[in-house]
């Protein structure tokens, strides 16, 4: 075929330019930049996405302190110290506790997993690859590693991130209307629709959340301690900090309560998972829906999609954060994308949400 081509006259050749102007490829130098930026400033973006969630939620209570008299930086740094002092007093009050627990554990890591790996029936450990204790050993030690570090590194987050979110309380409507003043006229009325319905769903989000995990700790508190597990308070802990990834988090802070109710014997496990279940529908469908009200309208299947792609991203502070970002997109539909979308999508639309709400 080759040779067909070179003894065909010049005229009759093809020839194929490809033509790339500057705009295009000053718009691939911007792409490749803003990727690196992103990669290099990524912590710094977790910061400020924090301190958002943040601010969002407690400027209620500071609005509701205003109303009463106070300055705005002093309702702001009112309600910081509040915060602090409750975060400060529990861990005042179960400091002694959790680290004794958590000494405990750590020291008895290796006992713990060779107890619960031989009460595991063998065609369950041939099948997770489990033949022999120290398998297991390695992936749990492992995992705890990778987990322990992610939590630290969303604590670091959040500890930055409060701070600026102080600055935020107090200077957040000046902020807000310096950026929308860069919104051409025209659609500064939707702008404020979407800003006013992500402050609800956020508001939702994290409010709902601070209550089903406070709901969660108390409840494996109460069982792990009646059942005279290892490690009661440390594992309620766990479950409340979880809890705060719906649907997925507290499922996944049963698996070390299991492990650690398996040491004491079969039946308590058992009775471990039983309660674990039955908590995590109860929250579910009974507890998650009138905590978060009727202005998070986000399905499981979202949840998981969203939890996977944050966690990727960036471990755990991007799985906590993703899932309020989800939430916004059925308000961004709602305002925006209405006009542009089909009518029967719309009307399936609002027949799911009021099959749903």
């Amino acid at each position: 075929m080759l040779d067909d081509r070179q003894n065909m006259p010049e005229s009759t050749r093809r020839r194929i330019a490809v033509d790339i102007s500057w705009l295009t490829i000053f718009k691939l130098m911007t792409a490749a930049v803003l990727v690196w930026l992103w990669l290099t400033l990524v912590q710094l973006v977790l910061v400020l996405i924090v301190a958002v969630l943040l601010a969002v939620t407690l400027n209620p209570v500071v609005a509701w302190l205003e109303r009463r008299g106070f300055p705005r930086w002093g309702a702001a740094v009112t309600v910081g110290l509040c915060v602090i002092g409750l975060i400060g007093g529990f861990l005042s009050v179960t400091y002694a506790s959790l680290s004794d627990q958590a000494a405990y554990v750590t020291q008895h890591f290796g006992e713990f997993e060779r107890d619960a790996l031989g009460k595991l029936p063998a065609w369950v450990r041939n099948a997770a690859g489990f033949r022999r204790a120290s398998d297991v050993e390695s992936y749990a030690a492992g995992f705890a590693l990778g987990f322990a570090r992610s939590v630290i590194s969303a604590l670091i987050v959040t500890l930055l991130g409060f701070i600026l979110t102080l600055y935020l309380l107090i200077e957040g409507r000046a902020t807000r209307d310096w950026l929308v003043a860069f919104v051409p006229a025209a659609r500064r009325s939707k702008v404020d629709q979407t800003l006013n319905a992500c402050e609800r769903v956020i508001f939702a989000y994290v409010a709902g959340n601070v209550i089903t995990s406070i709901f969660a700790l108390t409840f494996v508190l109460v069982v792990l301690s009646v059942l005279h597990v290892p490690a009661a308070l440390l594992l309620a802990v766990l479950a409340g900090v979880c809890d705060f990834i719906p649907v997925l988090g507290f499922a996944v802070s049963g698996i070390p309560a299991l492990l650690l109710a398996m040491t004491v014997s079969n039946t308590t496990a058992l009775m471990v998972l039983a309660a674990y279940g039955i908590y995590h529908g109860v929250e579910n469908y009974l507890i998650a829906p009138r905590a978060y009200g009727d202005r998070l309208k986000l399905s499981n299947v979202a949840v998981v999609l969203a939890f996977v792609v944050g966690a990727e991203v960036a471990g755990v502070i991007g799985a906590l954060i993703a899932l309020p970002v989800a939430a916004i997109y059925p308000s961004i539909e709602k305002i925006w994308l209405r006009e542009a979308l089909p009518e029967p999508t719309v009307r399936e639309h609002k027949a799911i949400e009021q099959r749903d709400s």
